[in-house]
């Protein structure tokens, strides 16, 4: 999947290339007809973000795990494709709650291996724009490079220390940019306890992260 060692999805030559600029949906619809690149468009637009939240969502103790279960919700997407119906979600959100499932699952299983070298490197990099993004932070200046690097590797560290559901919450709002009634509808919560979860989260990430943030926040 990732690199050199990346699976090719297509099962049958396709006629006409799909638009590269189609909605999600309509993407998963014409390959349940049949037209297999239009997989290949979909899988290519969000290869990395899924894969960011499954490695994310599993930790440091699981995370030679990613792969497996990044595999495993492609593969599910796959067979869902005969029976793909559009819902009130959006498809990324569909597709995020299958890996969060698959994820949960491993998560609730259990078991500590060896962390994966540095997560900034297993992961695909930190991303500045999805710590300001996600933590409410101005985007520092290049001269601050040094102490966004510093600053992204912790956000992973207080990622690894919420607990799980908070986890979970978190990454669905920002990787998926899912709303509070879409994260209830895919976890199946109440729409106050999904919004719970993500406030919570939110509040011990702001407190883990008090030390990088302030400096932006007061120079806002």
């Amino acid at each position: 999947m990732q690199g050199a060692g990346r699976t090719t999805w297509c099962e049958n030559p396709v006629d006409a290339p799909p638009d590269p600029h189609a909605p999600d949906d309509q993407l998963m619809l014409a390959y349940a007809a049949g037209n297999a690149a239009a997989f290949e468009v979909l899988y290519r637009r969000h290869e990395q973000s899924l894969y960011r939240f499954v490695r994310r969502l599993l930790g440091a103790p699981l995370a030679a795990q990613a792969d497996e279960v990044f595999q495993d919700t492609w593969m599910r997407i796959v067979a869902a494709r005969a029976s793909f119906v559009p819902q009130g979600a959006r498809w990324k959100t569909w597709a995020f709650t299958i890996a969060h499932n698959l994820a949960m699952d491993r998560l609730r299983v259990g078991g500590r291996e060896a962390p994966l070298p540095q997560a900034s490197e297993a992961d695909g990099g930190d991303g500045l724009d999805w710590l300001a993004h996600a933590l409410g932070a101005q985007h520092p200046s290049s001269e601050d490079e040094a102490h966004w690097r510093a600053a992204g590797r912790q956000l992973l560290q207080c990622l690894e220390h919420l607990p799980a559901p908070q986890r979970a919450a978190f990454l669905l709002h920002h990787e998926d940019g899912a709303t509070v009634e879409e994260l209830a509808q895919s976890l199946g919560l109440q729409f106050e306890t999904a919004k719970s979860r993500l406030r919570y989260a939110l509040r011990k990430l702001r407190t883990c992260m008090a030390a990088y943030l302030e400096p932006w926040e007061r120079a806002a």
